[in-house]
């Protein structure tokens, strides 16, 4: 995997992922960026939820639930003092479709938290993952 993150101007880059998508990045205004993107750790969140999401949605399709949508909502605590890693991410799941069954939904939300999401295993090295579910009828 690769990816290249290039200054733009002020402390606002552009990363371009190995398959040729970009995002623009940029710092806090109190550091001097100008709100013009996500900040990094910003990143690292969404990355997180949409790593487990895929993995979800792909699990209850395999287990042919009728799912017709999924969002994750996620919080996170960091730490006081640098490196301000992440301490603490909450993953909060809306699963959507026609008579879904909560064993699946719960089975493959633990699945990928605990085999499948690269980057919840890989944060779980510092943080606390918690989730939770809820299951909306479409």
């Amino acid at each position: 995997m690769k990816a290249r993150v290039k200054l733009v101007e002020g402390m606002t880059f552009v990363a371009e992922s190995g398959s040729g998508h970009a995002v623009v990045v940029d710092a806090a205004p109190d550091v001097g960026g100008r709100d013009l993107g996500s900040r990094p750790m910003e990143l690292v969140l969404m990355g997180t939820g949409a790593c487990s999401a895929i993995d979800v949605v792909h699990i209850l399709r395999k287990a042919r639930q009728p799912i017709t949508d999924c969002v994750v909502e996620l919080e996170a605590d960091r730490a006081e003092t640098d490196p301000k890693v992440f301490t603490r991410i909450r993953l909060h799941y809306i699963v959507t479709g026609r008579g879904l069954d909560a064993a699946q939904v719960e089975r493959a939300i633990k699945l990928s938290k605990e085999k499948y999401c690269s980057a919840t295993i890989m944060l779980a090295k510092s943080a606390e993952i918690a989730f939770d579910f809820e299951i909306r009828e479409a």
